[in-house]
């Protein structure tokens, strides 16, 4: 993903996320972003990731790392251990998506999770005209090399909450780099959303 579109996800989510929260980053790369809540929010973060380079980056910056395959689940991590789970562009790329929900709702109070839509004019564009897999600016791959293993579109991520009781407290769709509160045709328009998760429990 182009840096530009990783920081534009990273202030996203730092707008989310209250000063003094513990937060935990799945698939954290090098850091940046814990750095960034640290330093600028008070936070305290615990980052998984699997990429040993990506890994040093993130000790280098002073944060609390585990190496880490998503796909092989979080069962280390305590129940409630944190305020609020981050997944940023990593939910697509692993093999149980459903699972990985359920376990981030299982370890924070609260999740944040920016997903790609497949629903974006762009993409149905692409297939439509070319009939080829798409690229765009957050798909910037050619479908030998992506790393994405599922296609949603904000339709099917809602529906999915649902199918797994989570309710969806706040969702953003991403148009243009920015998050915006309501849009007309938001599964058209967006190239990707950003949805606040927590357990309909709690709503009730």
């Amino acid at each position: 993903m182009p840096n530009s579109t990783k920081a534009m996800t990273d202030e996203i989510i730092m707008e989310q996320i209250p000063p003094g929260s513990r937060v935990i980053d799945l698939g954290c790369g090098d850091g940046r972003l814990l750095a960034r809540m640290r330093d600028e929010h008070g936070c305290s973060g615990q980052g998984i990731e699997l990429d040993h380079g990506q890994m040093l980056s993130a000790v280098s910056r002073g944060i609390p790392i585990i190496n880490g395959d998503l796909d092989q689940g979080l069962s280390d991590i305590p129940n409630d251990a944190f305020d609020y789970a981050v997944l940023s562009q990593t939910l697509q790329q692993v093999r149980h998506p459903k699972e990985l929900l359920v376990e981030m709702m299982r370890i924070a109070s609260r999740a944040l999770v920016i997903v790609p839509n497949f629903g974006y004019w762009r993409v149905r564009l692409q297939v439509i005209r070319f009939g080829r897999a798409p690229i765009t600016e957050v798909l910037p791959y050619e479908w030998y090399n992506t790393p994405n293993l599922h296609f949603m579109s904000m339709h099917d991520f809602r529906a999915l909450a649902d199918h797994l009781n989570i309710h969806i407290r706040q969702e953003r769709p991403i148009i243009n780099g920015r998050a915006v509160d309501r849009a007309w045709a938001a599964n058209l328009r967006a190239d990707s959303a950003l949805y606040v998760l927590e357990r309909a429990a709690l709503d009730k």
